[in-house]
């Protein structure tokens, strides 16, 4: 078996707007148990959306983008759904820039051989292969737009900003979240950056330097508090949950340890697998979080699914619902210009 025998298939991304899934939410409003958790995701989505003084961050964790659904981020940016994104850096660094470099994610399965993927340099997720060879030249990347930047301390936010501005004059694939986001001014933080190829890029960087390029997570927690200070109201669309949506509800709990009088998040949506059982739920159930003083409990809804079989039909519903229409652009990167 050749490399070439296995990298064949790419997987394809999902067009939300290729489809109206407004009659299949309808009707799983009126039926029970996650068809309808997912419709009231999908209503709580739309009332963040109308909500004019609402901020809505976007939580990323898991290998969503992977797995076909990269264009439904990069969407809801264009569209102004979304005001900040908290992601992995897997989610941002190995899967949306690679994929902005020209690379692909390939169509594989579970039922092979991983010894003889690894004598291949083939990498799997679950039932998608990645090139490690393109993955390492995404490294390298990382590691030349950090070779340009004056030494010192950086956000994840800054970073990311920077290499939407190399995307901006080197993207083979113009629409990734990174260069959109970029272009909309909606801030990316990867509060746990370093654990991607980032990290390997900057190690590179930093290999035999006594000035470098650091990324610094206290600036990213810093700099998303900030926004959840100045924003009136704010909402969580979140996809997995880890590091990305605990960070982003602790906005609500450093702003008061700051001193400052704000609100609790006042929307929440998860789409998980995680049990609940053992305490965890990926950073706990949202009724959970209430209890820390994060989030409310009017307006939050978890969705225990594998979140590439409802993700597409909350967001197609949204953008025809059309609920974003008439927001106005937060462009939050700018406050930290």
């Amino acid at each position: 078996m050749q490399k070439s025998d296995l990298l064949k298939e790419t997987v394809q991304h999902i067009d939300i707007k290729s489809f109206d899934a407004r009659p299949i939410v309808d009707s799983m409003r009126e039926m029970s148990f996650t068809a309808r958790d997912t419709a009231r995701a999908a209503d709580i989505l739309n009332k963040m959306l109308s909500d004019k003084d609402c901020t809505v961050i976007l939580c990323i964790a898991g290998s969503t983008s992977a797995a076909g659904c990269m264009q439904i981020y990069s969407e809801m940016v264009k569209l102004n759904m979304v005001d900040a994104i908290v992601a992995t850096g897997a989610t941002i660094v190995d899967m949306d820039f690679f994929e902005a470099l020209g690379f692909k994610h390939y169509k594989g399965t579970p039922f092979v051989d991983d010894k003889k993927l690894r004598e291949l340099y083939i990498d799997r997720i679950y039932d998608t292969f990645i090139d490690e060879e393109q993955l390492q030249i995404c490294d390298s990347t990382v590691k030349e737009i950090a070779d340009s930047l004056e030494p010192g301390s950086y956000s994840s936010r800054k970073f990311i900003r920077e290499m939407g501005k190399y995307l901006v004059k080197h993207a083979k694939k113009t629409d990734s979240l990174i260069q959109t986001a970029y272009e909309h001014d909606v801030p990316i933080f990867c509060p746990a950056f370093t654990d991607s190829s980032a990290g390997f890029g900057l190690v590179m960087h930093q290999e035999g330097k006594d000035n470098y390029v650091a990324i610094d997570s206290v600036k990213d927690f810093r700099e998303l508090t900030e926004i959840k200070i100045q924003s009136a109201v704010s909402g969580l669309f979140m996809i997995g949950g880890g590091v990305p949506k605990n960070f982003a509800q602790d906005t609500v709990v450093c702003a008061e340890v700051l001193g400052k009088d704000v609100e609790v998040h006042k929307y929440a949506v998860q789409i998980t697998v995680a049990d609940v059982r053992d305490g965890a739920c990926s950073s706990s159930t949202l009724k959970e979080a209430s209890s820390w003083g994060k989030v409310d409990t009017i307006f939050e809804q978890m969705v225990y699914a594998e979140a590439t079989s409802v993700l597409p039909l909350i967001i197609s519903n949204a953008y025809h619902t059309k609920a974003y229409q008439g927001r106005d652009p937060r462009k939050w990167a700018r406050i930290f210009d």
